[in-house]
């Protein structure tokens, strides 16, 4: 999966979608299964739903796997998204915590690759990609206390 890049347009918006950065987190086909169908082939139709839809639910991938770019603006968009800035995290709740910026995870002394658009991390304590999430709190629901 070393450095494919496959895209998805409904004219209006583009998806982009990294699969080695996907952490499975499954907010994607969760939240919008009308666009997101890891089922089917091509798993993405960019027609499902509007581009409004598209675009927030892509804002909501943690691991930026999936981004966008206008078609009319797509230098400019591009542009954007090298940019890391001051960041948040959001904790899900009974679900990942996920940070939203540029993050570069070290483990056991050695550094990970570099997250640009964020990541998810596990809070269940099942994900079979530690630290990341991978979507096993949906096998293995836990409650935040």
């Amino acid at each position: 999966m070393k450095n494919i890049v496959k895209e998805y347009t409904n004219g209006e918006v583009t998806i982009v979608w990294k699969p080695s950065l996907c952490t499975h987190a499954s907010f994607c086909w969760r939240e919008l299964p009308e666009v997101f169908d890891p089922k089917k082939r091509p798993w993405v139709n960019a027609k499902g739903v509007g581009t409004e839809r598209i675009i927030q639910q892509v804002k909501r991938c943690p691991s930026g796997a999936l981004t966008h770019y206008m078609n009319d603006k797509k230098n400019e968009d591009m542009e954007e998204t090298k940019n890391c800035s001051c960041g948040s995290a959001e904790v899900i709740h009974n679900g990942p915590l996920v940070i939203k910026s540029c993050i570069c995870v070290t483990q056991e002394g050695k550094k990970d690759e570099e997250h640009p658009q964020g990541t998810a991390f596990c809070r269940c304590g099942h994900s079979k990609n530690q630290p990341y999430c991978d979507g096993s709190h949906m096998q293995h629901p836990f409650e935040n206390k």
